[in-house]
């Protein structure tokens, strides 16, 4: 598995596949380092990776997404654990993250070292969970 930066080349595979992302988003995205794709050892993509910044100063993995056969293999583990060494070559001490309650990706983000932060409690939704990581 390798996770490579998205160019604008890989504008339509994140516009057809990345749906919580707004369209108009995308390219500033792509050109703002913020989009990867997980990639096959023959570059077929397998999934994809996408963060900004909570308070514009502290990078948050958005989603992450690995194709259904990919799962459950350590991709997810790998492509977290490389996003988090760029944010650490990038001077950042702290990354956060955020999951469903309902969802299993707490227990994977607990399991890399991310601590409960808080929540977010939106009408006619699970609560969010909020997980930080210090990158020491």
């Amino acid at each position: 598995m390798r996770v490579v930066a998205a160019t604008e080349s890989d504008y339509e595979y994140i516009r057809i596949h990345d749906h919580h992302l707004l369209e108009r988003l995308i390219l500033p995205k792509i050109q703002g380092n913020e989009i990867y794709l997980l990639q096959n050892d023959d570059e077929t993509n397998i999934g994809w990776m996408r963060h900004g910044y909570f308070w514009d100063n502290t990078p948050f993995m958005n989603m992450i997404w690995i194709n259904e056969p990919y799962r459950s293999k350590g991709i997810g583990k790998q492509a977290v654990l490389f996003w988090e060494e760029e944010m650490r070559q990038n001077g950042f001490k702290w990354v956060m993250t955020s999951t469903m309650a309902n969802e299993e990706a707490q227990h994977f983000y607990r399991k890399l070292g991310y601590r409960d932060a808080g929540c977010l409690l939106l009408e006619n939704e699970p609560l969010e969970i909020l997980l930080t990581k210090g990158l020491i």
